[in-house]
């Protein structure tokens, strides 16, 4: 009897401690499985879906040429006064001084020189006076023949020298040949521009991009865009601030922005950066694009509670009060 008793001891201890073990294995992964479900949705920058203007460009380049010019050929040994060159001139000005007539300036314009010609015996007793007006520079362009539909008169253009990189001068086309090329597969056109600052100058190299098609549309950001195969799939968020997969239809890209045929409407939220954090129906805090974003540890479980507790470290010193003197102390003190 004895014996028996003993082996039922041991069996009923041992299916005790395996239900203890199971029971504290239940408790901990119940405790776990709350603390990490109370995990706050994570932070993603959205925008909204608004309208933009968009447009496309024909890019080429010419060369700068100015409004009016007139040459004139003068024999050195005739100039009775010496030319003041790059100096600007007006109507009925006279522009030299010869022994036996005086030039006059037909128009307004700036006085220039060039050789006269690559010989060097021409060239030694030869000049060649110019007269420029630069107040308007055209510009001479080869469009291709694809884009003839949409070149029109009086398009804007915009204009880079690559003396001001980082400034933009505004053109027009002024005028259109009346046939394409058969050399070239294009159509001459003529850019017209201001130029009464005179900061571009006669034979500047000048790069073009004229405008067409200038329309207003829903745009988004392009970094809002998933790409898969050939769909165009976005993240909208909805009043519960659930991600829904969105397919879309999408048109030109243009300065950052992609423009939206169909799929949103104006103000809907789209998530605008991090589409790789975010999977379908999943609940997000949105945070509007541009603000400033709060650190992780305000926003995430278990950031206050970790300042709480190195503050707390050593909170045991300030309950000793080793180094803080009492009221009476701090009294003799100020007696002293």
């Amino acid at each position: 009897m004895k014996r028996s008793t003993k082996i039922t001891s041991i069996i009923v201890i041992f299916f005790l401690i395996i239900a203890t073990v199971i029971v504290g294995r239940t408790m901990i992964g119940n405790h776990f499985k709350k603390k990490f479900s109370k995990r706050p949705p994570p932070g993603i920058i959205v925008t909204a879906a608004e309208n933009r203007v968009f447009e496309n460009l024909i890019s080429t380049y010419g060369t700068a040429t100015p409004f009016k010019t007139q040459s004139y050929k003068i024999e050195k040994y005739e100039i009775l006064k010496p030319i003041n060159f790059n100096q600007k001139v007006k109507k009925g000005e006279i522009i030299a001084e010869l022994k036996n007539r005086k030039i006059i300036a037909q128009f307004d314009g700036t006085i220039g020189k060039r050789e006269f010609s690559e010989d060097i015996e021409v060239s030694k007793s030869s000049i060649l006076v110019n007269l420029e007006n630069t107040s308007i520079i055209y510009c001479d362009v080869d469009i291709p023949e694809m884009f003839v539909p949409f070149i029109k008169v009086g398009l804007p253009v915009d204009i880079k020298f690559s003396g001001y990189k980082n400034k933009i001068y505004n053109g027009q086309v002024d005028s259109l040949a009346s046939r394409i090329s058969e050399d070239t597969r294009s159509l001459p056109t003529r850019i017209k521009m201001d130029n009464t600052t005179g900061e571009i100058l006669p034979g500047s190299f000048l790069e073009i991009s004229i405008k067409y098609d200038t329309r207003q549309s829903l745009s988004i950001p392009d970094t809002s865009t998933i790409v898969e195969g050939d769909n165009v799939f976005i993240y909208r968020v909805n009043e519960k601030n659930k991600a829904l997969k969105t397919n879309i239809d999408i048109g030109d890209r243009y300065l950052g922005f992609v423009e939206v045929l169909n799929g949103l409407n104006v103000g809907d939220k789209v998530v605008a950066e991090g589409t790789k954090k975010v999977r379908p129906n999943l609940v997000i805090r949105p945070i509007k694009k541009g603000a400033k974003v709060a650190s992780q540890n305000k926003s995430g479980w278990g950031g206050k509670k970790n300042k709480e507790k190195k503050k707390s470290m050593f909170a045991w010193l300030d309950k000793i009060n080793i180094f803080k003197k009492t009221n009476s102390e701090k009294k003799e003190d100020k007696n002293k």
